[in-house]
């Protein structure tokens, strides 16, 4: 009896359109599997980085703060009837002097108040008025050095009274433009020193103290000049005003090595 054998089945044999479907689905496949790939690692780049960038640009403590505030504000009513009036000073109530009083007064009680305010005011200093060096700066370092204020009528006299004494052009001669001491022949090692000199002996001898007086009053010239004339300044007594000078006084700067 023949024996049969079974062949295997050969698998049957693919066309060449058949086998150009395959190449393109895997091809299209291993382009998907690239695609999703790159675009995971993308986001995972991306989303690292602005996690890194969340670390930089963290808010400050002032960014902190500002944002507290915004969230927690709040708001104060005060009525205006209990913001205490200005009032005057107790120097001005008490003297009258000082400037014109202002009057303020809460807008919702309608009673006015009066308020002063206090003036200022500047006064060159003794090294300020030295580096002018004029005869006009030594007077009004007399009248600093002594407490007096430089008014007009102190400054003229004290100008005046320079000039009889030693005149002007040379007014500070033996840096003693007052001619004080030694008979009026003493000398000083410099301006300052005899400014000084002057202003301590007007408030330490008795026959002065008009001078001293009308000084501090600063408000009179003619007063001022009595009380020189009548004082024992001068043995002659300026004639007793006959052989004193009103015109104005030059103004003349001194040698910087005078002072």
């Amino acid at each position: 009896m023949p024996i049969s054998r079974r062949l295997p089945t050969l698998p049957a044999r693919r066309t060449r359109e058949q086998r150009r479907g395959r190449r393109r689905q895997t091809h299209h496949l291993k382009r998907w599997e690239l695609a999703l790939g790159g675009a995971f690692g993308i986001g995972a780049v991306a989303l690292g980085a602005a996690l890194f960038a969340g670390q930089l640009v963290a808010p400050t403590g002032t960014q902190k703060l500002s944002a507290y505030v915004a969230a927690h504000a709040q708001k104060l009513d005060v009525d205006a009837a209990d913001v205490p009036a200005p009032v005057a000073s107790a120097a001005a109530t008490a003297t009258g002097s000082g400037p014109s009083a202002i009057t303020s007064a809460p807008a919702s009680t309608g009673v006015e108040q009066s308020l002063t305010r206090d003036t200022y005011g500047a006064t060159a200093g003794i090294q300020t008025l030295a580096a002018g060096g004029t005869n006009y700066d030594w007077a009004k370092i007399v009248l600093l050095s002594g407490g007096w204020p430089q008014t007009d009528a102190n400054v003229t006299v004290m100008t005046r009274w320079m000039r009889q004494e030693n005149g002007v052009d040379d007014w500070w001669n033996r840096n003693n433009p007052l001619n004080m001491g030694d008979g009026g022949f003493a000398s000083y090692p410099s301006l300052l020193v005899s400014a000084q000199g002057v202003a301590k002996l007007i408030h330490s001898n008795p026959g002065m103290s008009g001078i001293d007086a009308a000084l501090a009053a600063g408000d009179d010239a003619s007063r001022t000049e009595s009380a020189i004339w009548n004082s024992n300044w001068a043995g002659g007594h300026y004639a007793y005003g006959a052989h004193w000078h009103y015109t104005p006084v030059d103004q003349i700067k001194a040698p910087a090595s005078a002072w």
